[in-house]
């Protein structure tokens, strides 16, 4: 195959050989390989962070949370109004806070959230997250999360006690007054404070995994009445769950259910709720991206490097090309197509690489966890249990193309500088 003057000599140039610019060349084309591949790798787990992230939150919160300042207790009349919002498709009421539980002497302080299982799972289908056990939420019942069943080493089956703030007041009030009663009439008052202290006693019924560690750590869910027993809540609410057609349309249907609401009630959608974990999300993806296309940046002036370093070592072969009527463009072309390959080389390895180690990212975290103890990706901190990953390719048509103009470019100086030699300065000691 018959290959152009500049190409042919840029390959040419190129042929490994045992010098010190081919090592340079070689550590160019593996500066580029590298920042290719942590470019591709470090953008597809933030991408996959931020989906997983943002499916996670649907999976286990609603769409809309209907809520107040205090407690809603004209709440039927408002949720009849809600269900006949446009791009509502269903509501359910819940009850949510914190509570003090203990199993066996082991204590941790879970959220419980209160709700009616038919009506949430119209809203949340939780069913499908159930480990062991059943959804079942009957009576003086709960569904603990995997990693709270965990920690506290609780089973279905068992008997779990819980205790709760919501009547904190109360207690304080029995307080001050077994302080000011007289012996005669402290039996009875402690008696009273006895009855306000009494716990709960629930049985686990059912486990449920998420997949978020979060939703599987801190929270329990309890029917409904149990949880506005534990808050003295009688027949009030702390809110109304809803479902729209559309997640990403919620803001828009959000300020149609507004117009039902009184001070202090108020309305959030998904996104308001977890802004903060979101733009975290978006703001670190970007600045990873910038910061690791430095790498790229490097791998290029390791380029710029080895071909000044080629001129320098081929001024006599230039003085002669030049001599023989080769124009500046076939001089420009023979050291700039160099550079070329060398880009292409280093973002077409970095490209199968990088897909490479999305491929198998779990495995090879696993294989650090047990040779090195590293864990890459602690569940307690990223909240997930497995590396999320997803490759939207025009992230990595961008990464790739940026990856080989910028080596080009590079290339470019040098091979101008090349271009201008004078032919016969090049070949005045020769």
């Amino acid at each position: 195959m018959k290959l152009p003057f500049s190409l042919f000599l840029a390959l040419r140039y190129l042929k490994p050989k045992r010098t010190f610019v081919s090592m340079i060349t070689l550590i160019s084309v593996l500066g580029v390989t590298l920042g290719v591949t942590v470019l591709i790798l470090v953008i597809a787990v933030m991408t996959g962070f931020d989906r997983e992230l943002r499916q996670k939150v649907m999976d286990f919160d609603a769409h809309i949370l209907v809520t107040t300042e205090d407690v809603l207790r004209d709440w039927r009349d408002l949720t009849v109004k809600v269900r006949n919002t446009e791009g509502v498709v269903a509501t359910a009421p819940y009850v949510q806070g914190p509570v003090i539980v203990e199993f066996e002497n082991r204590r941790l302080a879970p959220l419980i959230r209160g709700i009616d299982p038919v009506e949430e799972e119209r809203v949340i289908p939780l069913a499908k997250f159930i480990k062991e056990g059943a959804l079942d939420l009957e009576g003086d019942s709960a569904v603990l999360g995997v990693e709270l069943a965990r920690k506290l080493q609780i089973g279905v089956g068992d008997k779990l006690t819980v205790y709760s703030p919501g009547n904190l007041s109360q207690i304080l009030d029995g307080i001050k007054k077994l302080e000011t009663e007289d012996s005669a009439q402290e039996q009875a008052a402690l008696d009273q404070l006895r009855e306000v202290v009494l716990p709960k006693e629930l049985t686990v019924t059912g486990i449920y995994e998420t997949g978020h560690y979060l939703h599987d750590s801190e929270f329990m869910l309890v029917p409904v009445h149990v949880g506005q027993e534990l808050y003295g809540l009688e027949d009030a609410l702390h809110g109304i769950t809803v479902k729209t057609v559309d997640p990403y349309g919620a803001e828009r249907v959000k300020q149609s259910i507004q117009r039902y609401l009184k001070t202090p009630e108020y309305a959030r959608t998904w996104i308001d709720m977890n802004s903060q974990y979101f733009e975290a999300v978006r703001l670190e993806r970007t600045v990873m991206f910038f910061l690791l296309f430095f790498i790229v940046v490097v791998a290029a002036f390791g380029i710029m490097n080895t071909l000044i370093t080629v001129t320098v070592q081929k001024t006599r072969e230039i003085g002669i090309m030049k001599a023989i009527g080769a124009n500046i463009w076939q001089i420009i072309w023979v050291f700039l197509a160099q550079g070329m390959v060398v880009g292409l080389f280093g973002t077409l390895s970095g490209l199968g690489l990088g897909m490479t180690l999305i491929r198998y990212r779990n495995e090879f975290s696993q294989l650090l966890t047990a040779t090195f103890g590293i864990e890459v990706f602690p569940r307690q901190v990223y909240q997930f249990s497995k590396i999320p990953a997803e490759v939207v390719s025009g992230d990595v048509a961008i990464i790739c193309v940026a990856a080989f103009v910028i080596c080009s470019v590079a290339a470019l100086i040098p091979a101008y500088f090349a271009a201008r030699l004078d032919p016969v300065k090049a070949l005045r000691f020769e």
